[in-house]
């Protein structure tokens, strides 16, 4: 469960991303501190945003930190982790949200939660998990009511959906969940004026990560059967984008009004990741106001720029006159045939080559890994650059930066 929010090392920096693993590291170890080892699979890059916007609005004191011991997810490297309520109720929030993503699959019948043994241990563990989730809201003043209503709600209103159907009220739920998440961090943070924008800027980014949900999985849901925003009020993609890309303007413009103590991380995430995540949905590598005037469809084709997520990267010095093409062998002896690639492991052997990838890190720091059981070759968390590196371009689109390198105050 990664999130939609997986920034680039390069665009963070050294002290950003020491910072953004403290959040990661801290989600993870709070998961595990108050509801055991198990409970760490629901770790995801947008709850450690919980995390991220509590420690960016607070005062600074000791406490915020701690050092942490060696973790085999680390390549057992001691770090310095996050600590205290933020990180608490990125945690209460994440189980919650999880419990229910668990029943949504098992209710769906998805996979291997068709099999009722299966079903009725992963509805234990989703009972096991909204519980877990209730107790740490409540330890840190959150009731996370609002979060489990607004899931029974989405049920409802998607059974209701169909063409017609304003994509907005099937997201509603979604984004009510989160608006009351992000408001309880200013909360927390002692900073009661903050709610107002940060919920705003909640209920926006929960209508952005529902949509780019939707977008990503749109092809997958139609060929399995399932159920689809989408697809199912006929909403096209363009149409999608522009919801999109509105909310993503109002969060910038929301980021505003909030009073931050160091609000360098948060802002990045929000304001700058944010659009990276529309654009790597959508399949552009621009703003998609841009698409919209060229009449360009995302999902919507081709990106604009090169790139590891551009098929249509500039061609190579082979590229129309490759000496070996046609299948002949430079060598003489009649024809070549390519080398067989690596076929998939089994149950066990996967098992093992997982435990080896987390132990030595790859998962979150190697540019790419190969899959425990597919052998596909898969890009790391942190390692992949799908950026220029150069001058952020968020501050042409929303004119909301005060704290990028091209502004001169040291992002």
């Amino acid at each position: 469960m990664f999130g939609i929010v997986r920034p680039c090392s390069h665009r963070l920096g050294e002290g950003l991303k020491t910072q953004w693993m403290a959040h990661l590291c801290g989600l993870c170890l709070a998961l595990r501190g108050d509801h055991g080892q198990f409970a760490r699979v629901v770790t995801n890059y947008d709850g450690l945003l919980i995390s991220v916007l509590t420690e960016a609005q607070a005062e600074r004191t000791t406490g915020w930190r701690r050092t942490a011991g060696p973790c085999p997810l680390r390549g057992m490297r001691t770090a310095s982790v996050a600590q205290g309520e933020g990180a608490r109720l990125a945690a209460a929030v994440s189980l919650v949200l999880a419990s229910a993503k668990v029943r949504d699959h098992v209710a769906d019948k998805d996979g291997l939660l068709g099999r009722r043994p299966v079903a009725l241990a992963a509805r234990r563990v989703a009972a096991s998990w909204g519980r877990a989730g209730a107790r740490t809201g409540s330890d840190v003043g959150f009731d996370t009511a609002v979060l489990v209503d607004a899931v029974d709600r989405q049920v409802g209103i998607e059974a209701l959906a169909g063409p017609g159907t304003p994509l907005r009220a099937v997201t509603e739920p979604t984004e009510t969940a989160t608006a009351a998440a992000f408001a309880h961090t200013a909360v927390l943070a002692g900073r009661p004026g903050n709610a107002e924008p940060l919920a705003e800027a909640g209920r926006l980014f929960g209508r952005l990560a529902h949509l780019l949900d939707a977008v990503e999985d749109q092809e997958t849901d139609a060929a399995s059967g399932a159920w689809n925003p989408l697809t199912a009020t006929g909403t096209p993609l363009v149409e999608a984008r522009r919801l999109a890309d509105d909310a993503l303007h109002g969060i910038r413009l929301a980021l505003r009004d909030v009073e931050f103590t160091d609000g360098k991380l948060a802002h990045l995430l929000l304001a700058h990741e944010l659009g990276r995540s529309v654009d790597r949905a959508f399949g552009t590598s621009g703003c998609g106001h841009q698409a919209h005037a060229d009449g360009v469809r995302g999902a919507f084709g081709p990106p604009q720029h090169g790139g590891p997520y551009n098929p249509q990267s500039p061609p190579g010095p082979y590229d129309g006159q490759n000496p070996y093409a046609g299948g002949g062998n430079p060598f003489g002896g009649g024809p070549s045939f390519p080398p067989p690639g690596p076929g998939k492991r089994g149950f066990w052997a996967g098992c093992a080559a997982a435990i080896g990838v987390c132990c030595t890190c790859k998962v979150c720091c190697a540019d790419e890994f190969e899959g425990p059981w597919s052998r596909k070759r898969r890009e790391g968390c942190l390692g992949n650059c799908d950026c220029d590196c150069g001058c952020c371009e968020a501050c042409e689109i929303c004119e909301c930066c005060e704290c990028c390198s091209c502004c001169d105050c040291g992002l």
